[in-house]
């Protein structure tokens, strides 16, 4: 075996600082980006908050005149141009998964505690678990020490959902080396819990939920009775949707079953779900799409576009002769702030290209709706700009477009296709739509079943199996036809 050494030529990327930080700003969301701008704006004195107006839309001759303006001011700077040139356009286009960890889009806020609040407004609407919120109400409650005992350990004991996890046995075990206690105890206290906000939590089964539901309800309330014997006696029929078993059984007429089942409808089976721990997710979108006469306007929202200068006081110090440790960190600071401005400046003018394809390519989608989708993949947009599709990903992500048929994340734009009889194409999105536009329009006795579904699509000449029909069916949280089939 022979060493020997080699020379070779090549060209090799590095990623340096200002570039990660380049590729960074394109793939975060606007909220994040508002984080992230405040961020440098609190590490580097060279940036500031611009002080004008932003109640104009930011159009693509905005940031045209926007840039312009910024270069005339660094050219009036008269920075040293050693080793602060920078490239006209950053080189973000390409592929970097195996150079830069992508980031993972979380943000963390503080949250101050504001003794005003609401106790019920802090538990039930500001993400508090529904465990703290059982707790809030046990120590209101007239407990003794002893049932204080047990109330905690029957809380500890139910599921997010509201549901009882554990038997009395079990819970009476559970505190057997603390307190010794009976299942007549615990049971007396479980009682005191179920009546506690949300109505039905504390249930050992779904019939138990539903029934402390209906025990909370005025004693008029038509078809109160009847309601209860179905859920204690016959539950497995209307899962079944034996409906002409549940009118003999509980001896009624079509109608009066039609509003006993309505009653039930109206309960909530899952009681502790509206009290979640996730903190309530904000969007603002980041483009603004509009008609004006017959053309689509694209602008990016001004809301959630950084306004941020170089703060020419401070860089009219780096003029200053002499090379003593302020003037070279006042001048380290500038040249940071220069590569802020122009990664934001190339991630503004990359979103609005981005979004501006989007819609001139869904324009039918704008007009009509989801029916009117085009199959589009990233690759189609990376083609018409010159972009790399891992730049169309990352501008794609977390970015939201406001329509006057709604709010979109970019991402939705882009479906895969389906043949047509014909040879064309049609998106998965379109194709979705159709199938909830024929399961809208269905027999409510008589629903339609995938296979139908299928053969309805063929003769509108979109060829889809019915393997497929039920992929979109359950992507959309509909029921099989058989859980649809409903009383009428």
């Amino acid at each position: 075996m022979r060493q020997s050494l080699q020379l070779r030529l090549g060209q090799q990327l590095t990623m340096t600082p200002q570039l990660q930080q380049a590729i960074r700003l394109l793939q975060l969301s606007s909220l994040d980006l508002q984080a992230e701008v405040q961020t440098i704006l609190d590490s580097n004195l060279m940036l500031e908050r611009s002080d004008e107006p932003q109640d104009l839309p930011v159009q693509p001759e905005t940031l045209a005149a926007q840039a312009a303006a910024d270069a005339r001011a660094e050219t009036e700077l008269n920075a040293a141009p050693a080793d602060t040139t920078l490239p006209d356009e950053l080189p973000v286009d390409s592929a970097w998964e195996d150079i830069y960890e992508s980031y993972d889009g979380e943000t963390r806020y503080s949250r101050g505690e504001d003794e005003d609040w609401d106790p019920y407004e802090r538990y039930a609407g500001a993400g508090e678990s529904l465990r703290d919120y059982l707790y809030w109400q046990m120590r209101l409650t007239p407990f003794n020490d002893r049932d204080m005992a047990i109330a905690t350990a029957i809380i500890d004991a139910i599921d997010e959902s509201g549901y009882l996890t554990l038997s009395l046995a079990e819970i009476v075990q559970g505190l057997r080396d603390d307190l010794a206690v009976t299942p007549a105890e615990v049971e007396t206290v479980l009682e005191q819990i179920q009546r506690f906000d949300p109505q039905g939590v504390g249930a050992r089964n779904p019939a138990e939920c539903l029934l402390l539901q209906l025990e909370a309800l005025p004693a008029d309330t038509p078809w109160l009775t009847e309601t209860r014997r179905l859920v204690e006696q016959h539950l497995e029929l209307l899962a079944d949707h034996d409906f002409s078993a549940l009118m003999r059984r509980l001896k009624v007429s079509r109608e009066a079953l039609q509003a006993i089942i309505g009653l039930i409808q109206s309960l909530n089976p899952h009681p502790g779900a509206r009290l979640s721990n996730a903190a309530p997710q904000y969007v603002v979108p980041d483009v603004l799409v509009y008609r004006q006469r017959a053309a689509w306007r694209v602008e990016l929202n001004p809301e959630s576009t950084p306004k941020v200068r170089i703060n020419a006081r401070y860089a009219a110090l780096t003029r200053r002769a002499g090379k003593n440790g302020d003037i070279a960190c006042l001048k380290n600071h500038l040249q940071e702030a220069r590569w802020f401005l122009k990664s934001l400046q190339n991630r503004n003018e990359t979103l609005l290209k981005v979004a501006t394809c989007i819609v001139e390519r869904q324009r039918e989608f704008l007009e009509g709706g989801d029916e009117y989708m085009k199959p589009l993949i990233l690759r189609d947009i990376a083609e018409v700009l010159g972009m790399h599709e891992s730049t169309i990903s990352r501008v794609t992500t977390q970015k939201y477009m406001h329509t006057p048929r709604g709010l979109y994340e970019l991402k939705y734009f882009f479906s895969s296709h389906v043949g047509t009889r014909d040879g064309g194409e049609c998106s998965s999105t379109a194709i979705r739509a159709m199938i909830r536009k024929l399961i809208q329009a269905e027999d409510p006795g008589k629903p339609l079943s995938d296979d139908k579904i299928a053969k309805l699509l063929e003769a509108e000449g979109i060829q889809v199996a019915r393997r497929t029909v039920a992929k979109y069916r359950e992507a959309m949280a509909v029921p099989s036809s058989s859980d649809r089939k409903r009383l009428v």
